[in-house]
C-alpha cells in the first residue's frame, strides 16, 4: 500500500492511511491516535506469498508495541517456494473498521480472451478457500471500459449485501481507468473495507493492492515509479538482460539453475514452457526473447547471456515456435555475431550448438549462422519449421548426454583447447 496507495489516488479511490519506514514516533503515535490501532507489515521486493499466514503482519495500540512489532519486522526473512527473501523496512497502516469486506481484481483473461473482473463480497481470505457460487468472473468489452452496470450485475448475480452495490458501484469502474491508462496486466485489491462515512453511507477503502505492470508497455512509465520497485534479488544476469527492455521485443529471463549445462535463449512463451519443462535442471535459464527484438538489442541479450553462462553450457540451444512477425534473419544474425565476439575476446570453448526454428527469412538467418559456426570449428544441428518441438529438444538432450560422455572433450581437441 505504501506505493498502492499513490496510484489509487490518481483516480480517486479511497485507500487506508499508510507511513513508510521512514515515519518518526510522533507520526506513529498520531495513527495510533486517529485509527485507534495500526498495523506494522514488512517491505519485500515483488510478490512474497502470504504474510500474514506466517506471522509477518503486526498490529499495535500503542507505541511501545508499534516500535516493537517494528524492530521485529524490519529486516525479517521469508521463505516462499524455493524463494528466500529478505524486508528492507516497514509500513505502518492505519485500521479501517467495517462489517464488508470486498475482494476485486481486473486482469487480462486467457479464458475470456478479454478483460475481466473478479469480485466477491467475502474478501480479506485466499480466494481459491471460497465456494464458486460466491466468486464471479465477469469479462467486458475493453473499448468500452468497465461500466458501473458491469458491477452491478455481478453484485447481484453473487446476491451481495444491498448496503455496499451502490458504493462499489460508484468506486470500482474508477480501477479501469488506472488499469487500462498505465499497461496494468493485473490489478488486485483485497480486501477493500467497507467503511461507514458521514450519515452511514458505506465507502470503499483500499487496505491491500497488487498490480503488475506490461513492461513493454511504455505507459507504466506515465507513473514515475522508482526503479527498485521493478527489482527483485536478482542475479547481476537478470539485473543487465532487464535493463535492456525497449518498446519492441521482449527480454525476460529468470535464473532456473546456475550450475546448468543447456544455455537456451527460447523465443515465445509456449516455447519457453515446453523447454523449461523438458530440459529441467539442466536449463541455466528460462527465457522469452521474442516480439520481433532490433539487432541491436538481440546481439545484446545474447553477449550478456555468453558472457555470464557460455563457459560452462556443454549445449547452446536456440528454440522457438514458428513466428509469424520475427524477422529469423535479424536474429540468427545478431546471435552469431555476439557468438563469434565472445569467441574473439574470450577465446573459444567446448560447445555443441542446436537450432531449431520456423518464421520469416529463415534459411537466410541459417545460412548466416552456419557460416559462422563453420568458421569457429563448432559442431551444430538446425531443424526447420516442419520438426516437432518435442524431437528438437530429445535432441538437445541427447547432445548434452553426449558432451557430459566424451564429447566435450573431442570438441576441444578439434578447438586445440583444453576441456
Amino acid at each position: 500500500m505504501l506505493n498502492g496507495s499513490k496510484l489509487l489516488n490518481y483516480v480517486g479511490f479511497p485507500t487506508s492511511e499508510v507511513l513508510g519506514p521512514e515515519a518518526s514516533e510522533d507520526d506513529i503515535k498520531g495513527m495510533i491516535e486517529r485509527h485507534g490501532s495500526v498495523f506494522i507489515k514488512p517491505l519485500f521486493k515483488g510478490g512474497v506469498g502470504k504474510k500474514g499466514k506466517s506471522g509477518l503482519i503486526g498490529r499495535a495500540e500503542d507505541l511501545k508495541t508499534a516500535l516493537r512489532e517494528k524492530e521485529r519486522l524490519y529486516f525479517a526473512e521469508h521463505v516462499h517456494g524455493n524463494t528466500r527473501v529478505k524486508a528492507q523496512g516497514v509500513t505502518f497502516e492505519g485500521a479501517v473498521p467495517a462489517e464488508h469486506e470486498v475482494y476485486f481484481s481486473i486482469s487480462d483473461s486467457t479464458r475470456f480472451r478479454a478483460p475481466t473482473i473478479t469480485i466477491t463480497h467475502k474478501g480479506g481470505v485466499d480466494i481459491e478457500e471460497l465456494d464458486p457460487s460466491e466468486i464471479v468472473e465477469v469479462p467486458f468489452e475493453a473499448l468500452t471500459g468497465l461500466k458501473a452496470f458491469v458491477i452491478a450485475n455481478a453484485l447481484s448475480d453473487i446476491g451481495a449485501p444491498k448496503e455496499i452495490v451502490s458504493p462499489l458501484v460508484q468506486y470500482l469502474p474508477r480501477l479501469w481507468e488506472l488499469f487500462h491508462h498505465y499497461g496494468m496486466t493485473t490489478l488486485e485489491l483485497n480486501p477493500i473495507r467497507m467503511k461507514p462515512g458521514p450519515g452511514g453511507r458505506l465507502i470503499p477503502v483500499a487496505c491491500d493492492f497488487k498490480c503488475g505492470f506490461d513492461r513493454d508497455d511504455p505507459r507504466w512509465q506515465r507513473l514515475n515509479l522508482p526503479n527498485h520497485l521493478f527489482a527483485a534479488d536478482y542475479s547481476d544476469f537478470e539485473q543487465e538482460i532487464n535493463q535492456l527492455r525497449t518498446y519492441q521485443g521482449q527480454s525476460d529471463v529468470y535464473v532456473i539453475n546456475d550450475q546448468g549445462t543447456v544455455l537456451a535463449p527460447t523465443f515465445g512463451g509456449g516455447a519457453n514452457s515446453a523447454v523449461t519443462e523438458a530440459l529441467g535442471d539442466r536449463a541455466i535459464i528460462s527465457s522469452d526473447f521474442g516480439g520481433n527484438p532490433p539487432y541491436e538489442k538481440m546481439r545484446d541479450v545474447a553477449r550478456i547471456s555468453f558472457k555470464h553462462w557460455l563457459a560452462q553450457s556443454n549445449v547452446l540451444f536456440i528454440i522457438g515456435g514458428k513466428s509469424n512477425n520475427t524477422d529469423i534473419e535479424t536474429t540468427f544474425r545478431a546471435m552469431a555475431d555476439a557468438l563469434r565476439d565472445y569467441f574473439n575476446q574470450h577465446g573459444p570453448v567446448p560447445l555443441y550448438v542446436v537450432i531449431g526454428r520456423g518464421g520469416p527469412n529463415l534459411i537466410r538467418g541459417m545460412g548466416a549462422f552456419k557460416d559462422t559456426l563453420d568458421a569457429l570449428g563448432l559442431p551444430y544441428r538446425m531443424f526447420g519449421f516442419d520438426s516437432a518441438m518435442s524431437e528438437v529438444v530429445n535432441y538437445a538432450l541427447h547432445a548434452d548426454d553426449w558432451m557430459r560422455n566424451g564429447g566435450r572433450e573431442q570438441v576441444a581437441k578439434k578447438l586445440g583447447i583444453a576441456a
